[in-house]
């Protein structure tokens, strides 16, 4: 497995969420698009002006699976950055537990995909080159949505319809594992999310579907959490088995602080996180410059 690494170190602490603000103040204002039916179910969408089809890039927020939205979850840097870089960039919301359950959760991410795929052309989104990527809660139901095809046959899509996946500073692919080791407070956070049901657990751990087939490439990042950084390696150990592309980025954070700050920094440019992720897009992408 090749792997890209950033500056490594320290101890990390229990899994926590960060908040990042809305977008910049001078980032232009995103198109608000609706994908169902509930108040929920909204995608802010920035387009780089003529670029033509930009490739896409989808954010999904974290926040215990129960809190936090695309208003106060998401990096400040990330949409300025994207269009920057010539990239589409939507961040979207989708239903909370426990008014709704983490399988739905991973059914809305694939359903704002495809929401957004169906109307390409007239966004100017390229189609043909997807990424999707998620903070904390978020890093797993991309990480989810990318092993487990189901989400995507659903809402009428499949693997062939992403290019990547990056996940950031997750914690959770394999429930079981963390569910087993957590206690106190983000004991209950998991609890609350995934249940007791060993069998739904184990539906809901992407290290359990990364045998294969899974989306094409992987980037995991993370700061130096001990159950982040072991959940990580282990989650990249099968998709290196299933023959699956994958790189990890490791950087310098510990505990609720790291967490929140590769969340809050991920593309501005001075963040030892931000150059690996554009590498690694332009190499998803198919960019040479």
């Amino acid at each position: 497995m090749e792997q890209r690494r950033g500056q490594g170190g320290g101890a990390g602490g229990s899994e926590g969420e960060g908040a990042g603000g809305a977008a910049a103040a001078d980032t232009p204002p995103p198109q608000t698009l609706s994908y169902g039916k509930d108040s929920l179910q909204g995608i802010d969408l920035w387009v780089p002006e003529g670029a033509g089809k930009a490739p896409l890039v989808l954010f999904v927020h974290g926040g215990g699976w129960k809190r936090g939205s695309k208003n106060n979850a998401m990096g400040r840097a990330m949409p300025a950055h994207m269009l920057e870089q010539g990239y589409a960039f939507a961040s979207i919301d989708y239903r909370l537990v426990p008014a709704a359950t983490v399988e739905q959760q991973a059914a809305d991410v694939a359903a704002a995909l495809a929401h957004l795929l169906k109307r390409a052309d007239a966004l100017g989104i390229d189609r043909s080159r997807v990424v999707l990527t998620g903070h904390s809660a978020g890093a797993h139901l991309v990480a989810l949505v990318g092993t487990d095809e189901r989400y995507l046959k659903k809402a009428g899509l499949s693997f062939a319809d992403i290019d990547g996946v990056m996940p950031n500073d997750g914690a959770a692919y394999d429930v079981a594992r963390q569910v087993a080791q957590s206690g106190g407070r983000m004991g209950g956070v998991y609890i609350e999310a995934f249940g007791t049901d060993p069998a739904r657990q184990q539906a809901l751990s992407p290290i359990t579907h990364a045998a294969g087939p899974n989306a094409p490439a992987f980037l995991l990042i993370h700061v130096q959490r001990p159950d982040g950084v072991a959940q990580a390696k282990a989650l990249a150990e099968a998709l290196e088995r299933a023959g699956t592309a994958v790189e990890i980025g490791s950087f310098p954070g510990d505990g609720l602080r790291g967490h929140m700050e590769i969340n809050r920094k991920l593309g501005q440019p001075d963040y030892p996180a931000t150059p690996v992720m554009d590498a690694w897009l332009k190499a998803v992408f198919g960019q040479t410059a």
